[in-house]
């Protein structure tokens, strides 16, 4: 069985514990890092003081989107494609991810964290930053349904997440109709409902 050790409230392990449940992978999530703290028997699979780690097997990994490739790869190959100029054209927006969560992270912070809003100027500069972010991807959008290629897979997951703190935040944003047709599909997907629509807390 995999194990999946994180709080649920935290984007990169939300990736994962929505990725458990499209894989149909038996698992089980442990909280781990925030107001839950991290134990010493944790913090010697991941020095980092950072989650999610799992364990499959003798297998212990982190980083999050390795683990998603891992999962593919492994359990799952239909998430990630077999062409490599398709998959390299996914792995793209799985690293670009980091780069919008940089863009993001004052608003995130502010709102979610601080109970500011959009009037705030260091969250109002962090929205904006990430609106036009966002609309580079929702130009990719335009042209195809999903970033993993024809079909939906683990490259739509990091910005999957991401997309749900988006659309939440009592922020000001662009009008950016392909990646809203985007969100409004991850929304019917297994998993995403109750390991990535919740609460931003």
């Amino acid at each position: 069985m995999l194990t999946i050790w994180g709080r649920l409230n935290s984007h990169n392990v939300k990736k994962i514990a929505w990725a458990a449940i499209e894989m149909d992978l038996p698992h089980r999530r442990i909280d781990m890092g925030g107001a839950f703290g991290f134990t010493p028997e944790y913090l010697a699979m991941n020095p980092n003081r950072l989650i999610p780690t799992v364990q499959d097997g003798d297998l212990v990994l982190w980083e999050s989107n390795a683990i998603l490739r891992y999962l593919a790869d492994a359990h799952a190959p239909a998430f990630r494609s077999n062409d490599p100029a398709t998959r390299a054209a996914g792995d793209k927006w799985m690293d670009w991810q980091f780069h919008f969560a940089d863009a993001q992270r004052d608003a995130f912070v502010g709102c979610v964290r601080q109970g500011k809003d959009g009037s705030d100027p260091a969250v109002a500069k962090s929205a904006e930053a990430a609106g036009r972010m966002m609309a580079i991807l929702d130009a990719e959008l335009a042209t195809r349904a999903w970033l993993s290629g024809p079909d939906f897979g683990i490259a739509d997951m990091p910005m999957g997440v991401y997309a749900h703190t988006f659309f939440s935040l009592p922020v000001p944003r662009p009008e950016l109709p392909h990646l809203a047709d985007w969100y409004t599909r991850l929304q019917r997907r297994p998993g995403y409902a109750s390991q990535v629509l919740i609460p931003l807390t």
